[in-house]
């Protein structure tokens, strides 16, 4: 029969959008989210058409827009900024909605969180789930905190670096793809109006997408540097050198940034549960199951349209185990598609002279295949 209790563990995008699918379907809910603040943090992040369609069925799109910066095309450009090409982005939510939006990661999440509140979801801040005991029917959780409940389904939404994953007996891990990320939020030149990315310079690529008004989010993919360089206060200096050999709006961009900007690096890690993602009536969903490369910018995506239909299957008048089989059935070749693709444009950006590589065409086939519903 359909759940009536649910734990969500992780306070993210994946969590706070399956909070909302299921408090809206009667559900009543608990999050459980380890840092003692919740709020949006973070750089820019690009949201696709299916994900813009995950926030209209929880009823926050009209708020991300209202801050977001939506187009519908992508420029390739070289590396001193000439266009290669200008590719239609497909529309994989729908004919009615942007192909794609820019946004503050931070508007976007504040927008979840103040949903959540409204919806009466109960909001547990600074703890986590410290064991599991499943019988039949219910799940019996320990908290951190000493505290405890019973569930008729848990699902771990706490990412790629997910607890929950091992908590619940799954073992696969996240692996390093070979490639890094520089990411800054900086002042958006007037002329940018959409996503574009440069190939060919000294690094894999460069690139940017309008997120607000007057401000943009630029990137810049390279080899996986020095592990101790990883944070999110990475050096400004190390970005500009690294990022030297690149013109056109991206070198006006890395030119302009004020000493004191903020430079977020990371190493780009992957990870697939290729398998069932849930054991009895625990289970993980969004980057604890799938993460891939930022290649084709689905990774979002991918986890709210996780959250949409797992509500929407858990809430269905059939049982649990059924649900979650159905589940599994419409998820993982689509999660797997993306990250073998993602997986993909990755080896190409590594292996620039790959006979027959072709970002362009792998991008838009990716996104075309994506215009049929999750």
């Amino acid at each position: 029969m359909p759940v009536n209790k649910v734990l969500v563990v992780g306070g993210g995008i994946t969590g706070s959008v399956l909070c909302l699918a299921l408090a809206q379907r009667g559900v009543e809910v608990e999050l459980a989210e380890v840092s003692p603040q919740w709020f949006g943090v973070g750089h820019g992040i690009t949201i696709q058409g299916n994900a813009l369609k995950a926030l209209r069925s929880v009823g926050v799109l009209d708020r991300v827009l209202a801050r977001a910066v939506p187009f519908d095309l992508m420029r390739l450009r070289r590396a001193d900024g000439g266009l290669i090409t200008e590719l239609e982005t497909p529309h994989t939510g729908g004919a009615d909605l942007p192909s794609t939006a820019g946004a503050l990661r931070s508007d976007l999440q504040n927008a979840l969180c103040d949903a959540v509140y409204a919806h009466g979801v109960t909001v547990r801040l600074g703890l986590s789930v410290r064991t599991l005991d499943q019988a039949a029917g219910h799940v019996d959780v320990d908290f951190t905190d000493g505290t405890a409940g019973r569930y008729d389904l848990v699902v771990g939404a706490d990412g790629i670096n997910s607890a929950m994953r091992a908590l619940i007996g799954i073992t696969t891990r996240p692996r390093p793809v070979g490639m890094s990320i520089f990411r800054v939020v900086a002042r958006r030149p007037a002329e940018m109006d959409c996503a574009e990315v440069y190939y060919g310079g000294p690094r894999y690529k460069a690139g940017y997408s309008p997120i607000s008004d007057d401000q943009c989010y630029a990137y810049l993919l390279d080899e996986n540097l020095d592990a101790s360089l990883i944070g999110p206060r990475a050096s400004l200096d190390l970005l500009r050198e690294r990022g030297a050999g690149y013109g056109g709006t991206w070198g006006k961009i890395l030119a302009s940034l004020p000493d004191d900007t903020a430079v977020d690096y990371r190493w780009i890690e992957a990870v697939l549960v290729d398998e069932d993602w849930h054991r009895g009536r625990a289970m993980v969903i969004g980057d604890a199951a799938h993460a891939c490369p930022p290649l084709i910018a689905q990774g979002a995506a991918m986890c709210m349209e996780d959250a949409v239909l797992l509500a929407e299957l858990v809430t269905a008048d059939e049982p649990v185990d059924r649900a979650l089989a159905r589940f599994m059935a419409r998820r993982l070749p689509r999660v797997r598609m993306v990250l073998d693709n993602s997986l993909q444009l990755a080896d190409w950006e590594i292996h620039p002279d790959t006979p027959g590589a072709d970002p362009a065409r792998i991008m838009s086939e990716t996104l075309a295949s994506l215009t049929v519903a999750a």
